[in-house]
């Protein structure tokens, strides 16, 4: 009999996948800051454009950890209560 936990893989990334990703922010990021720098305005507009950019990436990283971390505890929740369940039916088999 094939159990639940058995069928949960760990899902690994390809190096592919995290250089692709890596290089995605990277250069967004990067011609972001670059199309501020040659903004032609004022340089506190400039400032108030970059300090957006960083709150925005700063915020972004904070709510992708977050999202992560609630995934991960919803799986371990759902896991001790399959543990629970299964050794419930082991100790209550009615052939037994």
């Amino acid at each position: 009999m094939t159990k639940a936990n058995d069928l949960m893989v760990s899902q690994t990334h390809s190096s592919a996948w995290v250089i692709q990703t890596w290089a995605a922010f990277i250069i967004s990021l990067g011609a972001t800051g670059l199309g501020i720098c040659y903004l032609p305005m004022d340089g506190w507009v400039k400032g108030y454009l970059g300090m957006g950019l960083a709150f925005t990436v700063g915020s972004t990283i904070s709510l992708s950890k977050t999202t992560r971390d609630i995934h991960e505890a919803q799986k371990l929740a759902s896991r001790v209560d399959e543990a629970r369940v299964e050794k419930l039916l082991a100790e209550h088999h009615p052939l037994k």
